[in-house]
């Protein structure tokens, strides 16, 4: 099942997307609340109502009237929190390697993750930069869960039945402030508090069981054989498998929900597959050729990201008309 937030005069709604068409779920259950963030808040049971839904609208036995004018959302336009995780060993190992250092062993030992701008998320469309985001403008590919239960102390074999659903995740990056904040040993935050870009829709965990795969070794959770890829102006420069993540989500919320609640809302980046930013690339293509111009992203640019059984979420960068620079104001 595929749930979208969508917009309408503006005020915002929850849908479910069938057979191409998307249909308003409250018009279908009034039990159903019209938004998303209510919504996962009624956990399994409200969960099962929007099945039940899908499925009449699917056989014809339930005559729902579809949205023909709407304005699609982020699945999850209002996060209670975003977090994001460091998961697929190629990328962090690659990304080390290009800068002279050796894989860090702890990586293997807990996953991790940062919070990231909760109210920085958007959905397809463009994405409006300022100067200092263009100076290294990056993207990263990854997979995002939201929960839909509230928790604390979660086990990890327990984890993966507070997961609602699962998005395509863009962490949209500006490098070179990412690079100086980090210099202090705090962060990342202005290098990826601007944009991060979720969507189409929120894939249900029983849409992917065809593609369920065992966990790394000494693993737990589910784990899913998921191809992803990004395109940037109908040039492919991504490819990875959402099967490669050395942690997994169940892994990753048993540690974000230690000593704290998790809640209903939450949403969870599985971190850069590799391959899946410039960053990356750029790095490997000056390790094997002096010459390689590295690539980042401008105006104008489209960015598409495709992910097995999750759709497809595309992105145009603008550029804002203010050239207001923070960069600039640091002390000589």
């Amino acid at each position: 099942m595929k749930l979208v937030s969508y917009k309408t005069e503006d005020r915002e709604h929850l849908g479910v997307f069938v057979n191409g068409h998307i249909y308003n779920l409250n018009s279908c259950d009034k039990l159903i609340p019209d938004n998303m963030n209510e919504f996962l808040w009624g956990g399994d049971e409200l969960m099962d109502h929007a099945r039940r839904v899908h499925a009449a609208i699917s056989s014809g036995s339930m005559e729902a009237k579809e949205e023909l004018f709407f304005e699609l959302m982020a699945p999850v336009p209002h996060p209670s929190s975003c977090r994001d995780a460091y998961a697929f060993r190629q990328h962090v190992e690659t990304a080390r390697r290009n800068r002279g250092v050796a894989m860090i062993p702890e990586f293997d030992q807990y996953p991790i993750f940062y919070f990231t701008n909760h109210n920085a998320i958007q959905g397809a469309g463009e994405i409006e930069c300022m100067p200092d985001h263009f100076d290294k403008l990056d993207f990263e590919l990854e997979v995002a869960v939201v929960l839909n239960k509230k928790g604390r102390n979660i086990r990890a074999v327990d984890a993966d039945n507070f997961i609602a659903g699962f998005m395509i995740m863009n962490d949209m990056s500006a490098r070179t402030l990412q690079r100086e904040e980090m210099l202090l040993n705090l962060g990342p935050a202005k290098g990826k508090d601007f944009s991060t870009v979720i969507g189409p829709w929120l894939v249900t965990p029983d849409d992917l069981e065809k593609y369920k795969v065992p966990a790394k070794p000494g693993h737990t959770g589910n784990a899913y054989n998921l191809d992803m890829k990004c395109v940037v102006n109908g040039k492919q420069v991504s490819a990875g498998n959402m099967a490669d993540m050395e942690w997994t989500f169940a892994e990753i919320i048993e540690r974000c929900a230690y000593g704290c609640d998790v809640l209903p809302g939450d949403v969870i980046g599985s971190g850069t597959v590799g391959t899946g930013c410039f960053l990356e690339l750029n790095g490997t293509g000056l390790s094997n050729d002096a010459t390689y111009q590295p690539q980042w992203l401008k105006d104008g640019d489209l960015v598409e990201m495709e992910v097995t059984g999750l759709g497809m979420l595309g992105n145009i960068i603008t550029k804002a008309k203010d050239d207001f620079s923070i960069l600039s104001l640091k002390k000589k």
